[in-house]
């Protein structure tokens, strides 16, 4: 029986995605770097921002000391960048506000750090839904690590095969599957709808 729901944030619940990226390109062009789309959407989708920057020194000789001042831009770009479109779902609140009302445990596990989810999910409406929220801060290490969807299970009080994971990224898919957790994998926000988790839910119970 499934008695939890997990979601990812960027990509299944927010359509932060391109936020993110024009934001660090932003920041990064102050130096003179630039992430490709090709790059974003094959390689850094949905990692951690301290981690694109490590990968970027390693491949691109970006100097290690503008890390931190890079971070701290990004971050500042992004809100601003949050502040003007993240806007409420109708099907996304629809769907978290009836699975809590049906008695499922929600949850949201993201790579982003918890000003960041905070902010989103309080101007998308759907923070009073979830049980907990983590963040890329509550662990060690980010995905496509599992670390943050085991802690998240652990949490919730559950076993990994009463939980369903929702994610949009090959990081975060890995993460999921390495969890040992059920996963529904979702091509962008408007596949998160009642309709389509409650199908995964029949599927999954109906083949146990």
């Amino acid at each position: 029986m499934i008695k939890a729901v997990i979601f990812d944030m960027d990509g299944v619940l927010i359509e932060a995605k391109d936020w993110h990226y024009e934001s660090l390109n932003k920041a990064l062009n102050l130096f003179g770097y630039e992430i490709s789309r090709v790059d974003h959407l094959t390689t850094f989708d949905g990692l951690p921002t301290k981690m694109k920057l490590e990968m970027l020194s390693k491949e691109k000789g970006l100097p290690i000391e503008l890390h931190s001042f890079i971070n701290e831009m990004k971050q500042i770009y992004t809100i601003e960048l949050i502040h003007q479109l993240c806007k409420p779902k109708f099907i996304h609140e629809y769907a978290v506000s009836t699975l809590k009302t049906n008695g499922y445990k929600l949850a949201v596990a993201s790579n982003s750090i918890r000003k960041t989810i905070e902010l989103m999910m309080e101007k998308s409406f759907l923070s009073k839904y979830m049980d907990i929220m983590l963040s890329n801060e509550d662990v060690t290490n980010a995905k496509p690590d599992p670390e943050i969807y085991i802690t998240t299970i652990e949490r919730l009080n559950l076993n990994p095969e009463e939980c369903l994971i929702l994610e949009d990224n090959e990081n975060g898919i890995r993460a999921a599957k390495a969890s040992k957790a059920h996963v529904m994998i979702v091509n962008d926000v408007y596949d998160v709808t009642l309709e389509n988790i409650t199908k995964r839910i029949k599927e999954i119970e109906t083949n146990e």
